[in-house]
């Protein structure tokens, strides 16, 4: 049988589903506005009404914010919208104050958030039935971030997004102790890393919800997406798409690549919501006559279970915080700009630039508008890029004029007539991917009353070393323009009451030894795409300064929240300045996976680890000539130094250290059960049940610096005489099924005196 034959009995009749197919989801919230991003079945104008609220939350008050809008149209069925309630006559939001939301359609007042009580799990945690929130307090001691980043489908272990239903569940009723905001800190969605189950199903909802299927442009003539099935994608990735997943000897990682926007779509519908995911799916006996193909789609099937079982949590968390996510590769594909070489491959062939294309427009709808409202309001470009995206899809794709018009407010680069390739122009001495001047920012700035948030995007704006031999070497994560627009306008900007700064790094600044000698190792023999190298700040030496200064020169303390690695850490990096002997203390703290965990993650979790510790680095650095140089000091003579007389005093030094992580609390929720229909042997049992005695056991799961097992974080402050940042990480531990954890980090934000250097030898 033929996969997209068999879906149609599977997946609801359009009439069947809710008016609301995903959402309400809260976004950018400040005192004089809020956000709330819906996707719906029917087109609709819109009524966004927030109230305060009294008894702790419990009692609707008086109306505060209003606001209207319509939806777009992207499919037949599918029409979504971000509706901004805003303030008048000059009220604004307060912090410590709990606030409700209700949405209305407009036309009859009657309430969507009525609408999803019929769906078997309110959005809100009162009995008014309402999602609440609140502003970030105005005492630092009471501010609570949540952090995470990787959510793949079918990742390994359990999807720990859902445990912030029951922290919030715990907090809801405090606007102090409640979580006030959520950065999502990468890879929303996985469009290369797809599950056959899940593109079986994005091929159904797609033909569900737009009606049409995509024509892919190919080197000769095209193709429609649903001509390319499940787990036979990789060839046609790599030949007509350019794309380098299967580069790294792993063509399974494209086998089944989101290649058209209804599929992207699709992907972000089913990643926040419950409603379309169905209620079965088809036994692989009845689709595939090959063993191995029936064991893939069963293994899937059984790493995606914890994923749909626990939908509706994730949706009523994300009704109920403050959501913000920011611009990552997967959101496209693995290796999305990592380097010239990719940028030319992929964009110079027509499939590989409809894959990017379709990606960021996708990030553009379904992520960008509820990060940054401001540029999608009447007569802005973002309005532009609605308008123009709702032609070309409403058109059926016919309308291709409207697609190539996306092009200038995405920040897709021209294609060179000459070359065939994405035209490239100069900042100062890097090439960058040539963009139109009314392209949509991706980065962005949030000031609050005792803390700011700068969010990069390092994705799009990468600047590449010159000449045709250096088309693999690491980039530059921002290019000299970046830094500006992204970092050094937002620095100058801030509320001069500002205690603290966090920035959102896609990638961490400071990462494990051992994925560092990797990289190396790799960047040596030229294999760049086997373990994104280009995507560490260290790689690029005159960029990783340009940060590091940037942040010394103008702050004192700086929070770094990153992810994209799979493991949950806190890394310390203390830097002083030589002359002024001003110091600066940045905070590196590092949540990931959410659902993602990996067997060499789990590796160094566990106590293995301890036999290789992460060493405390102490480092150097010139300005002219940019050098730096790392002391080492080996174990066998702490005194010893590498200094060379040539050496002149150093015009600043850092160091280091990476923190102990505590032991982990149990805590009293119930998640999911694993599911597992698979039957084994008595002999497979004792195995299984031996291998578990050995390897599930709390003392050698109890490591001492990171998490590698799913997990997402929750950041506080100890804000007094000192001052610390705490990440307490959240994560499933292996020695029981269905509960929860928590190991805290701490990290002193106070600064040190400069340590004398070491003498020359």
């Amino acid at each position: 049988m033929h996969l997209l034959q068999s879906i149609t009995e599977y997946l609801p009749k359009v009439e069947n589903l809710p008016l609301i197919l995903a959402g309400p989801i809260l976004r950018h919230t400040e005192p004089n506005s809020v956000t709330v991003w819906l996707a719906l079945k029917e087109s609709e104008s819109l009524c966004l009404e927030i109230y305060e609220t009294k008894n702790k939350g419990a009692i609707i008050g008086k109306l505060l914010l209003k606001g209207q809008r319509d939806t777009i149209q992207l499919g037949k069925h599918l029409h979504i919208v971000a509706i901004t309630a805003k303030a008048s006559d000059g009220i604004l939001l307060q912090p410590e104050n709990i606030y409700a939301y209700n949405v209305y359609c407009s036309s009859d007042r009657y309430s969507l958030i009525d609408d999803t009580s019929d769906n078997n799990y309110s959005l809100s945690y009162f009995s008014h039935q309402l999602p609440t929130f609140a502003l970030p307090p105005e005492d630092i001691n009471d501010l609570n971030i949540i952090h995470g980043s990787c959510r793949k489908p079918h990742g390994g272990g359990k999807d720990t997004l859902s445990s912030l239903d029951h922290l919030l569940k715990d907090t809801v009723h405090s606007a102090n102790n409640r979580p006030h905001q959520l950065f999502l800190t990468g890879d929303q969605i996985y469009g290369d890393d797809v599950a056959d189950p899940i593109l079986w199903l994005t091929q159904g909802v797609n033909n569900l919800l737009f009606g049409w299927s995509e024509e892919l442009p190919l080197q000769e003539g095209t193709i429609l997406a649903d001509e390319l099935p499940p787990g036979k994608r990789s060839e046609i990735a790599r030949i007509e798409g350019g794309l380098t997943a299967m580069l790294q000897g792993k063509s399974e990682k494209a086998k089944s690549h989101l290649f058209s926007f209804g599929e992207y779509a699709a992907a972000y519908l089913f990643a926040w919501s419950p409603i379309l995911m169905p209620d079965r799916f088809p036994d692989s006996k009845t689709l595939f006559d090959n063993r191995q193909q029936r064991k893939q789609w069963e293994q899937e099937l059984d790493d995606i279970h914890s994923f749909i079982s626990d939908l509706s949590k994730v949706r009523r968390a994300f009704a109920n915080i403050p959501v913000y996510t920011i611009c990552d590769d997967h959101d496209v594909s693995d290796d999305w700009y990592l380097n010239r070489e990719w940028c030319d491959r992929v964009l110079g062939k027509p499939l590989g630039k409809r894959v990017v294309q379709n990606g960021l427009l996708a990030y553009a709808l379904f992520q960008a508008w509820g990060n940054t409202p401001q540029y999608f309001e009447a007569e802005t470009t973002g309005a532009k890029l609605l308008q123009l995206a709702s032609e070309w899809l409403v058109s059926g794709g016919k309308n291709l004029s409207a697609k190539e018009k996306c092009d200038r407010y995405l920040g897709i680069p021209v294609t060179n007539l000459t070359t065939g390739l994405p035209q490239l122009e100069l900042d100062e001495d890097v090439l960058i991917l040539a963009r139109d001047s009314q392209a949509i920012p991706w980065h962005y700035h949030l000031s609050n009353s005792k803390h700011e948030v700068i969010v990069f995007d390092t994705r799009t704006w990468r600047g590449y070393t010159q000449g045709a031999g250096n088309k693999l070497e690491p980039p530059m994560l921002l290019c000299p323009k970046a830094f500006q627009q992204q970092l050094e306008i937002p620095l100058q900007k801030s509320n001069p009451e500002t205690e603290v700064t966090l920035v959102v790094l896609p990638t961490n600044l400071v990462a494990l030894g051992i994925i560092d000698r990797i990289q190396q190792f790799e960047l040596n023999r030229n294999r760049v795409f086997s373990s994104d190298v280009g995507d560490a700040w260290n790689f690029h030496t005159s960029a990783f300064v340009q940060l590091l200064l940037s942040f010394c020169q103008q702050r004192k303390r700086v929070v770094i929240l990153s992810g994209d690695i799979h493991y949950s850490c806190a890394v310390r990096l203390t830097h002083w300045f030589h002359e002024s002997l001003e110091t600066t203390v940045l905070a590196q703290l590092t949540s990931s996976a959410i659902k993602n965990s990996e067997l060499s993650t789990r590796l160094v979790h566990t106590k293995i680890k301890s036999l290789l510790p992460e060493k405390t680095e102490r480092w150097l650095g010139w300005e002219q000539p940019l050098k730096l140089k790392r002391i080492k000091q080996p174990w066998w003579w702490r005194n010893q130094n590498n200094l060379e007389p040539k050496d002149r005093v150093p015009d600043w030094q850092y160091r280091i250290e990476w923190c102990p992580r505590q032991p982990a609390k149990s805590l009293s929720w119930q998640q999911s059960p694993s599911k597992s229909d698979r039957r084994n042997n008595f002999w497979q049992k004792l195995i299984n049940g031996f291998f578990s005695l050995l390897w599930r056991n709390r003392w050698l799961q109890e490591g001492t610096e990171v998490i590698g097992r799913n997990n997402f974080s929750l950041v506080k402050f100890r804000w007094s005489t000192t001052k610390t940042v705490i990440q307490e990480t959240y994560w499933h531990p292996p020695w029981t099924d269905t509960g929860m954890v928590k190991s805290g980090y701490e990290v002193s934000l106070e600064p040190e005196p400069l340590p004398p250097l070491p003498k020359n030898s």
